[in-house]
């Protein structure tokens, strides 16, 4: 895996992959940021939720239940000092399915976050607390 990363003299800045997919980074408003672009550590945050959504897909796709919405919402907690690392992240998992119970997406999250997700594997390795739930509704029937 390679990337270029590259600052013209103005933000944001653009990070390039081997495929050249973009990639938009600024500092945060109070560091020379617009606000209108995420910081690094909203894309790595960003990231791990997106990494274990990829992993909850699959494993329920497998299991032949059906998705009508998947949804990550993610809280944070950081170090007062430099590096201001992650120190707690929470991953609160709202999936709307009609046939998935509980126990199907609370197995596919601990296999993402135990087993698979890489980018939460870097996050618990880096001393983060990691700490996870579900939630499991039932798609709204449409009005006629």
């Amino acid at each position: 895996m390679k990337a270029t990363v590259s600052y013209e003299g103005k933000y944001p800045i653009r990070a390039h992959n081997e495929r050249g997919n973009e990639t938009l980074f600024e500092p945060s408003p109070d560091h020379g940021g617009s606000g209108t672009v995420a910081t690094p550590m909203e894309v790595f945050l960003q990231s791990a939720a997106a990494c274990s959504m990829i992993d909850v897909i699959s494993i329920l796709e497998k299991k032949r239940k059906h998705i009508t919405d998947l949804k990550i919402f993610v809280e944070s907690e950081r170090a007062n000092e430099h590096p201001k690392v992650f120190t707690k992240v929470k991953f609160r998992y709202e999936l709307t399915s009609p046939d998935a119970e509980l126990a199907d997406l609370e197995h596919a999250v601990g296999l993402s976050m135990e087993k698979y997700c890489s980018v939460s594997a870097t996050l618990k390795r880096s001393g983060c607390n990691v700490q996870y739930e579900s939630l499991v509704k039932r798609p709204v029937p449409e009005q006629a």
